[in-house]
């Protein structure tokens, strides 16, 4: 049986917490709070298991391992008291999956209008993934994305679905 162009996987045990706030303002405190530098616009910073990504002018995305969800809002929420901002835990709301190979870039193309050639190494795409609202960026071998919970079965499987063998795109 021939190899599906991409590895397509389910990702469990993150944790992600939406941080909105006036960035210029704000931005050291929640830096320091999450450990990670304030991401440039449409960029992501990584360091290990923790990313932080710029979701809009005011909204940040830190996913992170699950075990460490709680002393992580603890810290943003009091680095944040007294400033108008909004600290929350999406983990539940939300399904990753983690695309590797060879041709993972080819399974997101064929998925979303997204320019991936365009997109730097620390670039963060929100899209779409066929029908779907997702965001995702390059992490090593592939791409990781995100989607609502709510339509994680019909997100998985479009990602499997493009990843079928002999159905990758034609040479550019």
């Amino acid at each position: 049986m021939a190899e599906p162009l991409a590895n397509v996987a389910r990702v469990d045990g993150l944790g992600m917490i939406a941080i909105r706030a006036d960035l210029a303002r704000s931005g050291d405190a929640i830096a320091e709070a999450a450990g990670l530098a304030i991401p440039l616009t449409t960029r992501i910073v990584t360091d290990g298991d923790r990313a932080l990504g710029w979701m809009s002018p005011d909204e940040l995305l830190l996913v992170l391992p699950g075990a460490d969800l709680a002393s992580a809002l603890t810290a943003l929420r009091d680095a944040l008291t007294g400033e108008h901002a909004l600290v929350v835990d999406l983990s539940d709301a939300r399904a990753v999956f983690d695309v590797t190979g060879p041709h993972a870039g080819d399974v997101i193309a064929k998925l979303s209008p997204a320019n991936l050639d365009a997109m730097p190494g620390d670039g963060l795409r929100r899209s779409r993934a066929a029908q779907v609202a997702a965001a995702f960026w390059r992490i090593d071998g592939g791409f990781r994305v995100i989607g609502f919970r709510s339509t994680a079965d019909y997100l998985g499987l479009v990602l499997r679905n493009a990843a079928i063998p002999g159905s990758g795109l034609a040479p550019r």
